[in-house]
C-alpha cells in the first residue's frame, strides 16, 4: 500500500462519531480540525462532503478506526462503497502507542487514532467487506450461544425448584416450557447453519474437510470456517491458537514473579470451548492422543494443561488439512523431503 496523503482518524460511539485529519509530512501534524457527525446513516453523505471539501478523496487517504462492534459497521460500510481504504484496529492496540496523560475527549481520541494511523501505516491491515454468507453465519452462530445460555439458565432453575421441599407446578411448567421453546429455536438456527453453508460449494467442501479430523464436528466446523474466511492472509497454528486463547504465554519478573505459563482466554469463548470439548474427545477415544495423554499424565503433568496442548496439536491439524485442501489422513506421518529424495536417488 502506498503511503498516503491524508490519515484520516474516527472515534466513533452509538449516537456520534468524530474524525480528525492528519497530514502526511516531515513530522505528524493535523492537518484538519475534528468535526463531530451524526452515526447515522442519512449523515454520512454530509461527512463524506466534509471530507471532499478538505480534498481527502479515495486515493490519497486513509481511514482508521478502533473495533467498536456494531457501532461502526454501516459507516465501515459506506465508506468502503465509495472507494475509500479503511483499517479497523484493536483498541487496546491504539491506546498502548500513547502515553495516558492529558485531556481524554472524543476529538482527542479521534486525533490520536489519526496520529496512530500515520505512525503505523505500513501496519493497517485494509478491511474487507465479509461475505454475506459468511456474516451471516457468524451472527447466527452468535445467536445459538446466546440461546444456549438461556436454555441452560431454564434447566439449573427447573433443577433447583425441584429439590424444593414445597414445589410450585406453575414455575415448573413455566421453564419447561421455555427450554422446549430454546430447544427448538436452537435446532432452526443449527439448520440454517447448514443450509447456508450447503448454498456454497467451497464452503461446503471445507466444513466436510474439516469434519473429518476426528474431534471435529459442525460447529466447531463453522466456527472455523468464519475465521478462515473473515481474514486476509493464511493463519499460521500459532497465530490461530493466540487468537483463540490457548496460547500459552509465560509470566516471569525479576526474582519476585515467575507463574507457569499460561493461556490469557482473550479470543471468542465458543469457539474456545468447543476446541476445548474437541481436545477431550480425541484424548479419550482417540489412540494417539489418549496415549499422548496417559503418558503425560503419568509424567506429572495437569490434566487441564495435557488437554491444552492436545488443542494446539488439534489446531495444527485443522491447519493442515486447509492448506493441503484434502480431508483428514489417519495415520498420517510427515516425511523429510531430504531423506525421501535421497531415499529415492539410491533406489
Amino acid at each position: 500500500m502506498d503511503k498516503p496523503r491524508f490519515f484520516v482518524g474516527i472515534d466513533i460511539a452509538s449516537a456520534t462519531f468524530t474524525s480528525a485529519v492528519g497530514v502526511m509530512g516531515e513530522k505528524w501534524q493535523v492537518g484538519v480540525r475534528p468535526a463531530t457527525f451524526d452515526n447515522e446513516y442519512d449523515s454520512f453523505a454530509k461527512y463524506l462532503k466534509w471530507l471532499q471539501e478538505h480534498e481527502i478523496k479515495a486515493e490519497n487517504s486513509v481511514i482508521c478506526m478502533e473495533a467498536t462492534g456494531v457501532y461502526n459497521e454501516v459507516l465501515v460500510h459506506f465508506l468502503i462503497a465509495n472507494g475509500y481504504r479503511v483499517a479497523i484496529e484493536p483498541p487496546l492496540k491504539v491506546k498502548r502507542a500513547f502515553k495516558p496523560e492529558g485531556h481524554k475527549s472524543d476529538p482527542v481520541d479521534s486525533t490520536q487514532i489519526a496520529e496512530y494511523a500515520y505512525r503505523f501505516w505500513d501496519e493497517l491491515t485494509l478491511w474487507k467487506a465479509r461475505d454475506e454468507i459468511v456474516e451471516q453465519i457468524r451472527t447466527l452462530l452468535t445467536v445459538r450461544e446466546q440461546l444456549v445460555v438461556g436454555r441452560t439458565g431454564h434447566r439449573n432453575a427447573l433443577t433447583a425448584l425441584k429439590r424444593k421441599a414445597v414445589r410450585t407446578p406453575l414455575a415448573e411448567k413455566v421453564h419447561d416450557k421455555a427450554i422446549e421453546e430454546l430447544k427448538a429455536h436452537i435446532q432452526e438456527v443449527e439448520a440454517e447453519i447448514q443450509r447456508l453453508i450447503d448454498q456454497d460449494l467451497d464452503f461446503r467442501n471445507m466444513v466436510k474437510r474439516l469434519i473429518s479430523i476426528p474431534g471435529v464436528g459442525f460447529l466447531l466446523a463453522a466456527h472455523l470456517l468464519v475465521i478462515f474466511e473473515s481474514v486476509s492472509h493464511p493463519l499460521s497454528p500459532k497465530s490461530l491458537a493466540a487468537f483463540i486463547g490457548i496460547c500459552p504465554y509465560e509470566n516471569q519478573s525479576g526474582s519476585s514473579i515467575h507463574h507457569a505459563a499460561t493461556s490469557r482466554h482473550y479470543g471468542p469463548p465458543a469457539l474456545r470451548k468447543l476446541l476445548f470439548l474437541a481436545a477431550l474427545s480425541i484424548c479419550t477415544h482417540n489412540l494417539q492422543f489418549r496415549t499422548y495423554f496417559l503418558r503425560k499424565v503419568q509424567e506429572g503433568k495437569p490434566k487441564q494443561l495435557v488437554i491444552n496442548n492436545a488443542a494446539n496439536k488439534l489446531l495444527k491439524i485443522i491447519v493442515a488439512v486447509i492448506r493441503s485442501n484434502t480431508d483428514f489422513i489417519p495415520n498420517y506421518r510427515s516425511v523429510n523431503p531430504g531423506l525421501l529424495k535421497m531415499a529415492l536417488t539410491k533406489s
